[in-house]
């Protein structure tokens, strides 16, 4: 399979047609082992993006500007490789030779006037042990170190100025054994270590000060016996990390990009038999399966307790398994020693349809795009099959060997977020709700009767400083009801939330069976007697309950209240967002004639009939912040 995937990935380059036919990359990488990404990252760097884009103009294409320390020659090969994996055409550019200081810390750089997405900077042990004077001692290199993390501090402080909603990338430095090596006594190597720990501490704590910032650790990278540097390229070509570290932190680099450009992952959908437990159920029955006993039965419950780590997390358990249900679930109940319980699942699928046709109906039950989903599987057929079907579905191997289970699930980050919330941790409590809530629906035989009876509760007001991370994610995570899909992180959201002109709105919902949290944002900006709307954004979880129209309804009576002549909103289309195609036209906005001043259409609401809120809504709207309170961060 890899070499098919190789050989078809060489014919597209070998015809000119990699550009044309660039959606079906990301299929065909997906099949390539470390080796064939290199390979395959050498031929995509020769890619036009222009070409790309203009076949495939919805292409998520983040520009990142490269620079750093040494010789990184090896990295943009890698990076475009790591992004076409996920869909993404990564345009990267590479500054000078050891040009990071300049590029950094001078607001007027080449590097910000390209107004990059993300800035990469390489940092390595060189950058210390170059400045060393001879002889030196560890106090020596303490001082050189202390010099470097505050060089460093300062350029995320520019960067955050200079750069509003771009992405600043780090690295912890190596430390290598030719350095400690040279001071001969144990006490100066201890304190050399101690000192080099603490320099990348600081670099690690960076993120708490200077948001816009991330710090990629990478010593868990060496612990899985990566070379930290090859010696000669390092001494003739002043390639300071070897190809196979830089590989892999391509790859850390390429779960940001795709976070960023909302490819963020909600379900963790887990098949049976030879993937959960050892053998096969329908078999071997409950006593005959490996859960716990042995040390392959200790490598399956070592990945299910990583799962339901996961699981704790916010990441949506489901289990989809050619067997028959009832055993499954006697399994899932009774089983003594199995590490998860029917209750982690927000679903169990256990029948013998094809795979594919239960991760969409999966998606569909949890109101997801299919494309939330992460299969993991040890049936190559089934993995291949569900590749092909659902090409949006990230695919995990996993093999034979049990204990290689858990770093197969792990290798990719395909849950990583920029920060954890506590709407995160209470999502799958909240998608068992659902199930109630589905229960309940059956009872009616109407919706409106329905909706009357569930008694949804909506308050919308400013966002308070704990909430702006998870307005940040919303918009990075939310594709369906996202009416510009613009992504935001925490630092853009925080300086929206200042603006003297902006409005913040965080929408929270919930209902007889719970509370449903903050399930959508609203951004607004004044320009004169216009009040534009810039996104509008709701979870998933809560379509079809008339949230939408309540929030909007309060929205343009605050606009006609505080003498808006009219609201203007946009929508851009996207591959994801076309079911609110028709929102602001439902809403009794008209469209705009004319090119407009942006992308997408525009439409506009004279104010003239503001509606009220759907009958069944128990709505809270405070769109000004009280006199003296704290709702603004």
């Amino acid at each position: 399979m890899t070499q098919d995937a190789s050989a078809e990935l060489a014919a597209l380059h070998r015809d000119g047609l990699l550009a044309a036919r660039y959606p079906r990359v990301r299929g065909l990488l997906a099949e390539l082992d470390d080796a064939g990404l290199a390979r395959a990252g050498h031929l995509l760097a020769r890619l036009d993006a222009d070409e790309v884009l203009a076949a495939h103009p919805d292409t998520p294409a983040p520009l990142v500007a490269v620079t750093g320390h040494g010789t990184l020659s090896a990295l943009p090969p890698a990076l475009t490789a790591q992004a076409a994996r996920h869909g993404l055409l990564a345009r990267v550019e590479l500054s000078d030779f050891d040009s990071w200081v300049f590029d950094l810390v001078s607001p007027d750089s080449a590097l910000y006037s390209r107004r990059p997405t993300f800035v990469l900077c390489l940092l390595d042990a060189a950058l210390v042990a170059d400045e060393l004077p001879l002889p030196w001692t560890a106090e020596d290199a303490e001082r050189v170190l202390g010099q470097k993390v505050d060089l460093v501090e300062r350029a995320a402080e520019v960067f955050t100025r200079a750069a509003p909603g771009a992405t600043l990338v780090l690295n912890t430095l190596p430390l290598p054994r030719e350095l400690t090596a040279q001071l001969v006594d144990l006490r100066s190597r201890a304190r050399l270590g101690a000192a080099w720990r603490e320099a990348n501490a600081r670099l690690l704590r960076l993120a708490e000060r200077w948001p816009q910032t991330v710090t990629v650790d990478l010593d868990p990278l060496l612990a899985e016996g990566l070379p930290a540097r090859d010696v000669r390229q390092s001494v003739y070509a002043k390639a300071h990390l070897s190809p196979e570290l830089l590989a892999a932190y391509a790859r850390e680099v390429g779960h940001l990009l795709r976070q960023s450009s909302g490819g963020g992952k909600k379900v963790l959908a887990l098949d049976l038999d030879g993937t959960l437990w050892g053998g096969v159920l329908g078999e071997a029955g409950p006593e005959g399966i490996e859960v716990a006993g042995g040390y392959r039965g200790e490598a399956f419950q070592r990945f299910q307790r990583v799962a339901r780590q996961l699981s704790a997390q916010g990441v949506l358990l489901a289990a989809v398994s050619k067997n028959d249900l009832e055993p499954v679930v006697k399994v899932l109940r009774d089983h003594p020693e199995l590490a998860l319980r029917e209750a982690d699942f927000v679903q169990v699928r256990a029948d013998w349809r094809p795979k594919h046709e239960n991760l969409t109906e999966l998606a569909a039950d949890l109101n997801l795009s299919v494309d939330s989903v992460v299969f993991v599987d040890d049936s190559s057929f089934e993995r291949g099959l569900v590749r092909r079907e659902l090409p949006g579905v990230a695919v995990v191997a996993v093999g034979d060997e049990p204990a290689r289970h858990v770093g197969d699930l792990l290798r990719d980050g395909w849950f990583d977020v920029r920060e954890l919330t506590a709407e995160d941790r209470a999502r799958p409590a909240r998608y068992r709700q659902e199930r109630a809530r589905r229960d309940f629906l059956d009872d009616f035989d109407s919706l409106e009767g329905y909706l009357r009876e569930l008694g949804v509760t909506v308050t919308v007001a400013p966002a308070t400083a704990g909430q702006l991370a998870r307005v940040s994610q919303i918009t990075l995570r939310t594709n369906q009801f996202n009416l510009t899909t613009e992504r935001l992180q925490t630092a853009d959201v925080q300086a929206l939330s200042q603006a003297s002109d902006a409005d913040v709105l965080a929408i929270a919902s919930g209902d007889r069976f719970g509370d449903n949290g903050l399930v959508g944002a609203v951004l607004l900006h004044r320009d004169g007697d216009t009040v534009r709307v810039d996104n509008f954004l709701l979870s998933c979880r809560v379509f079809s309950r008339g949230i939408e129209q309540a929030v909007l309804a309060a929205v343009l009576a605050d606009a006609r209240a505080t003498g808006a002549r009219q609201v203007l909103g946009r929508y851009v289309p996207s591959a994801k967002n076309g079911k609110v195609a028709d929102f602001y036209p439902r809403s009794g906005f008209t469209a705009v004639p004319g090119p407009g001043d942006g992308p997408g259409e525009l439409f506009r609401h004279d104010l003239a009939q503001v509606p009220e809120p759907p009958e069944h809504i128990r709505l809270t709207a405070r769109l000004r912040p009280e006199p003296g309170g704290n709702d603004t961060p």
